[in-house]
């Protein structure tokens, strides 16, 4: 299976697929017998992940410029409510939500408290929307993936590794 290696300071290997192509991040000086054997084990995630993506970006080409403007609206209406619903149940604060276009990610959050929700998460269903406003609103309080952002997630969504699993069924994937 052909892939490209990407070396950095990162302390474990990574898989993910971009664009039909498949990019293995590592650590640098990562044996690249290592990395054959990391691809080959997870051959059959990788074919998985490639034919998600592929099947990810029909649905967006199909979208028209009215249907993409009809999801903003819906978007903004959405995430706008539902964060202001789950901010008052953690007893967290934000400043402002903004929609956005991204193909890669459902959403972030800035250290200024400013979080973005990509109009394309109203495509998936409502668990999984309201799993990414919690995983954001987590990050008011940890801006990092750690055990501890997890339980705060855990806290307030107890099923949360379920509903991020729906995400996962038709998004550019990552090990």
């Amino acid at each position: 299976m052909d892939y490209q290696i990407k070396y950095s300071q990162r302390k474990s290997v990574g898989i993910k697929i971009k664009d039909g192509a498949v990019i293995v991040s590592a650590p640098y000086g990562t044996k690249k017998s290592v990395i054959d054997s990391i691809v080959k084990k997870h051959s059959e995630w990788i074919a998985k992940a490639i034919s998600r993506e592929a099947e990810l970006k029909s649905k967006y080409t199909e979208l028209s410029e009215s249907e993409i403007k009809a999801l903003r609206k819906s978007a903004r209406t959405y995430f706008s409510e539902k964060c202001r619903e789950y901010a008052l149940v953690m007893g967290l604060e934000y400043n402002r939500i903004s929609i956005t276009g991204a193909k890669t990610r459902f959403g972030s959050c800035s250290s200024q408290k400013n979080i973005c929700f990509s109009y394309r998460l109203m495509l998936y269903p409502e668990e999984a929307r309201e799993y990414v406003i919690v995983h954001e609103l987590a990050h008011l309080v940890e801006m990092n993936h750690s055990h501890r952002f997890y339980a705060i997630i855990e806290r307030y969504m107890p099923d949360y590794k379920a509903r991020r699993k729906l995400l996962k069924t038709s998004s550019e994937d990552s090990v």
